[in-house]
């Protein structure tokens, strides 16, 4: 395998704290390698080092071919969507074709559509690449292997995201098996010294039946003092054992999420939402036709579709009751769009979440726990969090306030992978309703119950998972290509007859451009 890029003694430093401690990375010609870990953990920076765009305290860098970093997308004062930015970025980056591409968070405000174009380029990749994202079916589709970076170091995995995720799993298997052995020869040992020690202590007794005058003359006062002597020598040896046992720390358990949500009993499986011929238009432009719908206690509900269609939209029209959007007494909606504002950044985690939430305290640090708010962590000021952390305390702020139905706007935008997990692991087990708008696949997949698609201007609700939908779109283009096939092949056989009796150029034109289409149909099918 050709190499290209040789790295050895990575270290970096943000004022005290070491950030990246690397001994060693190589990158070679077709490796396609996707960099994970926490917020904050250093991906940007290694990648900056990388490209030389930054500097390290020590590294010694060796580049054998060009190299091409796309930066993660900044705020700008351009009147273009984040969406078409980005894309103009990758779209120029790719267009270089430099021996080891490096990109950070290139899905970042990017469709689905866009998003499986850019895989289909970087899995005809020719030369390596590095790529910094959070989004896993991604990540899944082009990488073969998996850098993660924790506390410094960095770890390679063999395969996809979904390898890596099985291969952690193991880990956390044999951390816990670890755990138990440990455990179980600590307590063998701890009840071995007990007993030694109780022993120590009898030794020093005299036998019941032995007088004071007949243990003096059998000398059976320093037979016990020495055996109690030899026991206290054993106890301090299984002692030794006990602190020389390699301690090994207890895998974290998810607790349970049981909380109680007003009017609780009357609104799951009832009707919560109504719409009725609702359309969407900005400034005059139509992004979707008259629309009727309802909403059920509990449902899950995922709007998909291309940047600029109206999800937002539709989202701000399903917050305010009108003559077109019914809302039941029984619900109370919290709306989550990524504002910040509704944190006090001169209190603690725990008094921000706390004082807008009925639940008890136990439930509410149960919710931040799942979000990896452990412990004392809970008592840390707002105000040193990162921006990925406190997108995590105005969620949790959210959540346990005194609402049953939850309505997000691209809830996992600036939210590492871990978080995202936890964030679909406590929606999952929510009991009231969630609508949420998103572009991350496998975050819809394992959270809607109902999918709501924006296409051509018209809004499909299909009643199932994201999978199943997915499935369900691809057999509808299959049938509407197969019927529109057919309709050619008898277009093609009339013209043959015609062709047979009056031959023209404008008939033969029609004839070549009728097997063209039904060729490129015939390829699509095939693909």
């Amino acid at each position: 395998m050709h190499l290209l890029l040789d790295a050895k003694k990575i270290s970096y430093y943000i004022k005290d704290r070491k950030l990246l401690s690397i001994e060693a990375l190589r990158v070679h010609r077709g490796d396609r390698i996707g960099l994970v870990g926490k917020n904050g953990c250093g991906k940007t920076t290694l990648l900056k080092i990388l490209a030389e765009t930054m500097t390290a305290e020590t590294s010694h860098l060796s580049l054998y071919g060009s190299i091409d970093l796309v930066p993660q997308l900044k705020e700008t004062k351009e009147t273009k969507s984040g969406g078409e930015i980005t894309q103009a970025y990758i779209s120029k980056a790719l267009a270089r074709k430099a021996d080891i591409l490096l990109a950070d968070e290139p899905t970042a405000n990017l469709d689905t559509s866009h998003m499986e174009a850019l895989e289909a380029n970087l899995q005809n990749w020719p030369g390596a690449f590095i790529i910094v994202s959070h989004d896993r079916e991604f990540l899944d589709a082009i990488c073969t292997n998996i850098w993660e970076l924790e506390d410094g170091i960095l770890t390679t995995y063999k395969g996809n995201y979904s390898d890596y995720q099985q291969q952690k799993e193991v880990q956390i298997q044999q951390q816990e098996q670890a755990y138990d052995t440990y455990i179980k020869k600590k307590s063998q040992l701890e009840e071995a010294l007990a007993l030694k020690e109780k022993k120590a202590q009898r030794a020093t007794k005299k036998p019941k039946q032995t007088s004071n005058s007949e243990a003096k003359i059998t000398g059976a006062k320093p037979y016990f003092a020495n055996k109690q002597k030899k026991l206290r020598k054993n106890a301090k040896a299984i002692e030794t054992r006990i602190e020389k046992l390699e301690k090994v720390e207890k895998a974290r358990e998810v607790p349970p999420l049981k909380m109680e949500l007003p009017n609780e009993k009357t609104i799951l499986g009832r009707n919560l939402l109504r719409v009725e011929d609702v359309t969407g238009e900005v400034h005059q432009r139509l992004l979707w036709n008259k629309v009727s719908f309802q909403i059920k206690g509990g449902d899950k509900v995922a709007i998909i579709g291309a940047n600029g269609s109206g999800k937002t939209t539709l989202i701000k029209k399903l917050l305010l009751p009108t003559e077109q959007v019914h809302h039941s007494p029984a619900m109370k909606i919290g709306y989550f769009s990524q504002n910040l504002d509704v944190l006090d950044t001169n209190k603690s985690i725990l008094q921000n979440v706390r004082e807008t939430s009925h639940q008890n305290e136990t439930l509410i640090r149960t919710v931040l726990g799942r979000l990896h708010f452990y412990r004392d962590d809970v008592h840390k000021q707002v105000a040193v969090l990162s921006g990925g952390e406190r997108v995590k305390v105005a969620f949790a702020k959210l959540f346990v306030s005194n609402i049953n139905t939850i309505i997000l706007d691209e809830p996992t935008n600036f939210l590492d992978i871990e978080a995202v997990e936890a964030l679909e692991s406590l929606l999952t087990e929510y009991q009231g309703t969630v609508i949420f708008v998103s572009h991350d696949r496998r975050f819809i997949q394992t959270v809607a119950t109902t999918i709501f698609a924006f296409e051509d201007q018209t809004i499909k609700i299909f009643a199932g998972t994201y999978e199943a939908y997915k499935q369900a779109s691809s057999q509808q283009k299959e049938d509407a290509s197969e019927q529109e096939r057919m309709v050619i092949e008898t277009k093609m056989t009339e013209i043959l007859g015609k062709l047979s009796i009056e031959p023209s150029d404008e008939l033969e034109q029609e004839f070549q451009e009728l097997v063209a289409r039904k060729n490129e149909l015939e390829a699509k099918k095939k693909r």
